[in-house]
């Protein structure tokens, strides 16, 4: 019943839990609804890229260079101007903590030798895992027909990230970065405030809302939550917390639970993708929505998530109550940490690491041009500062403009009743970019609509 359920779209959300080791879904609501990734889509261009890795394609020390097509990618990004060098691993760490667009399309043009032959490896890659309801047409998730997803997918993905990439996967917890003296957080608010967080990656586009995949460990047992069109950066970890407190204070009662199987086992919904662009980005918003959201009130931080009783049932009167709320304790500042620095150019240590890094701060300074007058050079924005340069221009979009030819989805049909999807705006290249074809296109009996653009 629970797959072919036909989900209600009003407050569209889907959430799944899974254990990491066995795949055992303890919990799902619309897990295989059809689902826009935004940024989980650089879960598959890291997984790609660390395999390429680990099979001796490439090096963490490879130098990778900025071209004018990941120049021109909208917000968020590092902002380097083309021709600038940098390694796979820092364009890795760039690209999961600060949800880096332009570092995605750097790794891709690197490892792919174009977004259409990286989107290719990325299909091959989704349908070797099993990923049957995923398509990419691009490294980073920026809006794009066909580019699609679930939250099954989402955790076989984050599953084969721990089981085949276990010697990489610190690049999925890291709590922050430094360039120069700029500071950026890891977008994901459980990493360093809930106890055992320990990854993955966040999300969001207009048409998806915030999306989520994180993981916990606590007493050897790890959890993965999928949270997909939360309504807010900071509702979306608190429904995974609430997810992983059931599960983990469940852990000792699964006979009093039905069984759901596990997670490669549940049954795609054949469906079109909610779309909760006007939700999330219209015009009723004081500000433009970005994956930096983190001060909005969460009336219901408090309560269970939608469908609890058919999987928690009368178990949950069992369960051990929390110490801390979610609401509570994302209040809190999280754990003091390092942060991992990163830089521009070859692989460095020591007195040339410190030399790079005072280099990239110089980078920063404002330059003064005329009386008074100071311009930065690319890069020097705040992260805040560009995510919301990118959604404002995404708000202000309009829908009229039809998107390019879409990548066709094998478990979507078409909707005569859907609206024409929106034209992406793109940040003023500093070269003309080549056009994004993927050289996989899953069939697909829908266009997805592309939404404006996300923040990261």
């Amino acid at each position: 019943m629970l797959a072919v359920a036909t989900p209600q779209l009003a407050r569209a959300e889907a959430l799944l839990v899974v254990e990491a080791d066995t795949g055992k879904v303890l919990q799902a609501d619309n897990a295989t609804m059809p689902w826009y990734p935004a940024s989980l889509s650089k879960l598959m261009t890291a997984y790609v890229t660390l395999k390429a890795v680990k099979d001796g394609r490439v090096s963490l020390d490879t130098l990778l260079t900025v071209s004018p097509t990941a120049s021109s990618q909208s917000p968020s990004k590092m902002g380097f101007r083309p021709g600038t060098q940098v390694t796979v691993d820092n364009a890795l760490k760039m690209m999961l903590v600060k949800s880096a667009n332009d570092m995605a399309v750097v790794l891709a043009e690197g490892i792919g030798g174009s977004i259409d032959g990286f989107a290719g490896e990325m299909n091959q890659t989704a349908q070797k895992l099993g990923m049957t309801q995923t398509s990419y047409v691009n490294p980073n998730g920026l809006p794009a027909d066909g580019q699609i997803t679930s939250a099954r997918d989402m955790a076989i993905l984050a599953r084969a990230i721990i089981r085949d990439l276990p010697e990489y996967e610190y690049f999925v917890h890291i709590p922050s970065i430094r360039f120069g003296r700029r500071v950026t957080q890891n977008f994901n608010k459980l990493i360093g405030r809930y106890p055992g967080a320990d990854g993955f990656k966040t999300g969001f586009i207009c048409a998806s809302g915030y999306n989520l995949v994180a993981s916990a460990t606590r007493d050897g047992k790890r959890l993965i939550a999928v949270v997909l069109g939360a309504s807010s950066g900071r509702m979306r970890a608190i429904r995974a917390a609430q997810l992983r407190d059931r599960g983990f204070a469940n852990n000792g009662l699964a006979w009093l639970r039905p069984s759901l199987g596990t997670v490669d086992n549940l049954v795609p919904i054949d469906s079109t993708p909610p779309t909760l662009r006007e939700e999330m980005c219209g015009a009723k918003h004081k500000r433009p929505a970005s994956d930096e959201d983190g001060e909005d009130t969460v009336a219901s931080a408090g309560t269970s998530t939608n469908g609890d009783a058919g999987v928690s049932f009368f178990a949950s009167g069992l369960q051990a109550a929390m110490p801390t709320k979610p609401a509570d304790m994302l209040a809190q500042p999280a754990a003091a940490s390092e942060p991992v620095v990163v830089y521009t150019g070859p692989t460095k240590t020591g007195a040339a690491l410190i030399a790079a890094v005072d280099a990239d701060t110089e980078k920063l300074q404002p330059v003064k041009r005329g009386k008074g007058k100071h311009t930065r050079v690319a890069g020097k924005k705040s992260d805040a500062a560009d995510d919301a340069k990118g959604d404002a221009k995404s708000a202000a979009k309009s829908d009229n403009k039809p998107a390019a030819k879409p990548v066709r989805h094998a478990n979507a049909k078409p909707d005569a009743a859907a609206a024409k999807p929106d034209k992406p705006a793109a940040a003023k290249p500093a070269g003309k970019p080549a056009a994004a074809k993927p050289a996989a296109k899953p069939k697909s009996a829908d266009k997805p609509k592309a939404d404006a653009k996300p923040a990261g």
